[in-house]
């Protein structure tokens, strides 16, 4: 059996029972360690799993599958996954894979972010397309991103936005001359997001994302546990959801959005009462996001 687990979105016990009993059974337990990652490390994981863990960079998943799958035919093998198995198309990919080759698969499930973003107030079936943004480059700034919120914008629907992460990645030099050195791990702020939607707003200039009247909710951290309500400047690690126009939170120290990983949420216009007051509980500027909240709450 090939077997897909997801995580969850925290630390080592946020696996579900079914998942762990899964990865107890398995002779090989492979960690997906690209597309996201969880807020503590592979040893802990191990202690916690009682197995050995091997990580799964994006070339191994993508270029070694027949390793991974092997034996999976007539063994049990598993492969970890940083909130839901969905959560990205490699592992659907995967899956495919594993299906031509006739091998049994089983998923199980757990939160993603897809899903825990309604923690910020916002309710979920008013969500629309979920956009990825990336790192800008000095000649690469692609906006495709901007289009999908502006589809989401004209049925007043919220949009998800996932941050770029940088994991063994490596420099355009290196890649050229094949030399296997990696750059840092990156992950990006959410003032580096904010900054990058209102650069691609002054080129687009469609309104879509005006920085004074547009609300956003940032994320960071989403499934740790709280130590205490409301905003702090001290960053011990914890959720935290920050939210404001756009502006605003181009205003706020990094600091304010606490450690990685972020999300970005950019709210509709067609507010639900309910979504502005809780949400409004996380404001940095509370007259004006009531003030912006009120116009969202009259287009209905």
């Amino acid at each position: 059996m090939f077997y897909v687990i997801g995580l969850g979105l925290c630390d080592e016990k946020d696996i579900t029972v079914r998942g762990l009993e899964a990865v107890k059974s398995c002779s090989r337990v492979y960690l997906e360690a690209y597309t996201s990652i969880l807020m503590v490390n592979k040893d802990r994981l191990e202690a916690f799993y009682g197995k050995s863990l091997i990580l799964a960079d994006r070339d191994m998943v993508e270029l070694e599958s027949d390793e991974i799958l092997r034996d999976a035919a007539t063994d049990n093998v598993a492969f970890l996954v940083v909130g839901d198995p969905f959560g990205a198309t490699t592992h659907t990919d995967l899956l495919l894979r594993a299906r031509d080759l006739q091998i049994p698969t089983q998923i199980i499930h757990n939160a993603s972010i897809i899903n825990a973003a309604g923690c910020s107030g916002l309710q979920l079936y008013n969500f629309g397309q979920t956009v990825s943004l990336v790192f800008f480059t000095d000649s690469w700034k692609p906006d495709s991103f901007y289009d999908r919120i502006a589809e989401n914008a004209k049925f007043g629907l919220h949009t998800l936005v996932l941050l770029d992460i940088k994991v063994k990645e490596q420099s355009e030099e290196n890649l050229a001359r094949g030399r296997k050195i990696y750059e840092p791990p990156r992950y990006m702020s959410i003032p580096t997001a904010v900054n990058q939607l209102l650069e691609i707003e002054s080129i687009r200039k469609e309104g879509i994302l005006e920085g004074d009247s547009t609300l956003a909710i940032a994320l960071s951290r989403v499934g740790s546990i709280p130590s205490s309500e409301g905003l702090t400047d001290d960053d011990d690690g914890t959720q935290r959801i920050v939210a404001g126009t756009l502006s605003d939170l181009q205003l706020q120290p990094e600091s304010m959005f606490g450690r990685p990983l972020h999300s970005l949420i950019i709210a509709g216009k067609k507010l639900h009462e309910l979504e502005a007051v809780y949400a409004g509980a996380f404001a940095v500027n509370q007259e004006n996001w009531n003030r912006i909240a009120k116009k969202h709450l009259e287009v209905k």
